[in-house]
């Protein structure tokens, strides 16, 4: 088996500045035993002014290439330089136009590590998509710009815990439009895509695939919307035709308790906080966002930049150590099954 001091170290990108990636960065070094080997794709300098400002014993160490990581780990922090350097100061909790520039370059220069074999995944630290939007960035955030830059039109969602594993098949709509958004193909394409990382990246040999119901008591036949009939059911008609093992639609109130959970292997939801709000219920601090679909590894810690409390030193890094975890395992199961094929 391969094992994580053997894989190229993960990439793990700035984040916003102004939010609180610098200090969770820094923590998740601290807690680094048992982690994979990770560099961060940053400003050196930055790092070491936060670590003294929030007391963190984190020495930080500047690399000039990804394979020097390994060998600083164990006693710093490795700091790629942004390909692009931070323009003016950074002030915590405040986020500028100026550094959208060093923002995109950061997740530039992790997907091009990660494609090369450079680093062996990527994890991204939140970035606040309307300040990059209104610089002209032009997608909705890391997954669709990941996509864009991998050649994949439609990758997939993915929050986890060790409890659950959700996937939300429309992201980020307005509830109004989100009956108008759901299709057959798209459910249909978010169960194969799924199906196939849990066989894949999480070794399950045959997923089990539980898909929600969009509307109260999925839909009482009839009487309280016609979307269980018209859409989701073909849809998984569709994925039964095709092999997968899938349940549904089940009412999203019933999904999610412990017993329900026990019979399926990943939930595909309808709309956002249909799959959130269970995940964060049952593990706030924990959860991972992963990005099915990649020809590389990316997950990044599910929570936002979290502005109001950057500068306060209290930022939990639960979520960014559990998404290092789950990236460096799922790069070893591809590494494995590699292997496994030459």
């Amino acid at each position: 088996m391969t094992t994580l001091a053997r894989l190229a170290p993960l990439a793990l990108t700035m984040g916003e500045p102004a939010g609180i990636g610098g200090e969770i960065a820094l923590k998740a070094w601290v807690r680094r035993e048992g982690l994979p080997p990770f560099f961060v794709i940053d400003d050196a300098a930055r790092l070491t002014a936060l670590a003294r400002r929030f007391g963190i014993d984190c020495p930080v160490a500047a690399i000039a290439t990804p394979s020097e990581a390994a060998g600083v780990f164990h006693r710093a922090l490795p700091v790629l330089r942004l390909a692009v350097p931070l323009a003016g100061g950074v002030t915590l909790g405040k986020p500028e136009a100026s550094t959208t520039p060093s923002v995109i370059s950061a997740i530039d220069q992790a997907v091009d590590a990660a494609r090369s074999g450079a680093a062996s995944g990527m994890i991204t630290n939140p970035i606040q998509k309307a300040t990059l939007q209104n610089t002209g960035f032009a997608f909705p955030g890391h997954t669709e710009y990941l996509g864009h830059l991998a050649g994949i039109a439609d990758p997939v969602m993915m929050l986890l815990i060790e409890e659950l594993k959700v996937v939300p098949v429309t992201v980020h709509l307005a509830v109004k439009d989100i009956p108008g958004a759901l299709t057959i193909r798209a459910i249909v394409h978010c169960g194969q895509v799924t199906a196939k990382a849990l066989q894949h990246d999480f070794g399950i040999a045959r997923p089990r695939l539980a898909v929600a119901a969009l509307n109260p008591h999925a839909g009482e036949m009839g009487m309280m919307g016609s979307e269980e009939t018209s859409v989701i059911a073909p849809a998984i008609a569709q994925l039964r035709e095709s092999g997968i093992e899938v349940s549904g639609p089940h009412p999203a109130d019933t999904l999610f308790h412990t017993a329900a959970r026990r019979t399926y292997d990943a939930a595909l939801c309808m709309y956002h906080d249909q799959a959130l709000i269970p995940l964060k219920t049952l593990d706030f601090a924990g959860g991972v966002n992963m990005t099915l679909g990649l020809p590389f590894v990316r997950t990044s810690p599910d929570h936002g930049t979290a502005c109001d409390i950057a500068g306060a030193g209290t930022a939990d890094p639960s979520s960014l150590i559990a998404a290092i975890r789950t990236a460096g395992a799922v790069a070893a199961r591809r590494e494995n099954a590699r292997t496994a094929a030459e």
